[in-house]
């Protein structure tokens, strides 16, 4: 055995060994165990003491596609017939006016201060996404099944789709502006959710009445890992939302699959080692140096997010006659932020090399600020709103 493969075994083991001693101390603590995770992984990763070899992080990609998968499909079971005959009016309310007044408070603020008109409404669009792995996982750890809960983790499933309207939607705008009208942009957003649609049901159609036949009433592991990569790797393959498939197929699934008694219990059971590894690989990707580079404009992007997702949440949720202690709630729960953001700030800096670097710059540095205490204010809106 090489040299190279005792290194990865052993950096494996210690993360695993890491990542075990943060669930333990997230379970005694109210700190949530993503926050945790991901501070391991900058203590070890490139801004720390750079323990963890190329190789091991090379595994990045890989186990994000795997583990966002895995959350995207549970996160379809929030979304059953029976939740929206419920509470579909306030999960549509609210996430639709946060993801307006996102894009109107940060565009407006931003454009105030002296950044360009075009890059201030993509600003607005990728302040928009936000990180459904971390979310679920602040929710879950403290086994909370209240109404405010559920309407979150359903919000979060189907905000990927939102976003990527609304980052198609300003960039057409943002092209306009400099005089280049790109309405493929939207075309092309609107194809990607209506694949991810559709194979998420090509998928998920079928997994509801296969699987939980060999073992009555539960899927067995291998057919639930078969589903989600079915789902990451088709999605991948045509180049379309991984996260909408998995979602799609997992609410089709929790509403179709009459006989299962369990239908989620072992992506469950399966889950957790790779978000471990996910959550540590994404700390030690992170960054740290570039909070320091994003300056006023970053800090005013803050700020602005911030605002924007508190008052949409709250304006969403009075519209929708959401009980009062509830409604300062849904911006905080909403508040984390990752890879989606990173993506669309390099299609943006992509489409607009002439704003590329201001967009790469502030967004990376701001992704690991929300990234870090965007778990923590989820845990206290859950918390609080009861």
């Amino acid at each position: 055995m090489s040299e190279e493969q005792d290194l990865i075994l052993i950096v494996l083991g210690g993360l695993f060994l890491a990542g075990l001693a943060a669930d333990s101390l997230g379970h005694r603590t109210r700190l949530p165990r993503v926050t945790l995770l991901l501070a391991c992984g900058i203590v070890v990763g490139r801004s720390g003491f750079d323990l963890i070899p190329p190789s091991v992080r090379d595994w990045y990609e890989f186990l994000s596609v795997v583990a966002l998968t895995m959350v995207a499909f549970l996160l379809g079971n929030t979304l059953e017939a029976k939740t929206l005959r419920q509470s579909g009016k306030a999960i549509f309310s609210v996430s639709l006016a946060i993801v307006i007044a996102t894009v109107a408070i940060v565009t407006m603020g931003l454009w105030a201060l002296g950044v360009p008109p075009a890059a201030a409404l993509l600003l607005g669009g990728i302040a928009t996404a936000t990180d459904p792995a971390a979310t679920h996982d602040a929710i879950r750890q403290r086994a909370l099944s209240t109404p405010f809960a559920t309407r979150v983790e359903t919000i979060v499933a189907i905000d990927d789709a939102w976003g990527l309207v609304a980052f198609a939607l300003v960039a057409v705008l943002a092209h306009g502006m400099t005089g280049q009208f790109e309405i493929g942009l939207l075309f092309e957003a609107l194809r990607e959710i209506g694949l991810s649609i559709g194979i998420g049901i090509a998928i998920g159609g079928p997994a509801a009445v296969l699987t939980g036949r060999l073992k009555k009433g539960e899927p067995l592991q291998t057919e639930a890992l078969g589903v989600v990569f079915l789902c990451a790797g088709l999605a991948l393959w045509l180049d379309v939302s991984f996260l909408i498939t998995g979602m799609v197929a997992g609410t089709v699934v929790a509403n179709f699959a009459r006989h299962h008694d369990r239908a989620f219990n072992e992506i469950e059971h399966l889950q957790w080692p790779f978000m471990m590894l996910f959550f540590l690989l994404a700390g030690a990707s992170l960054e740290i140096g570039a909070l320091v580079q994003i300056g006023l404009v970053g800090v005013a992007y803050i700020v602005l997010r911030i605002i924007a997702r508190i008052a949409g949440g709250w304006i969403g949720a009075r519209l929708a006659d959401v009980p009062a202690r509830e409604r300062p709630w849904y911006g905080p729960a909403l508040l984390a932020q990752a890879g989606v953001a990173v993506g669309m700030a390099l299609v943006a800096a992509q489409e607009m090399p002439q704003h590329g670097d201001l967009i790469l710059t502030l967004v990376i540095g701001t992704t690991v600020f929300f990234e870090i205490l965007g778990p923590v204010a989820t845990a206290l809106a859950v918390r609080r709103a009861g």
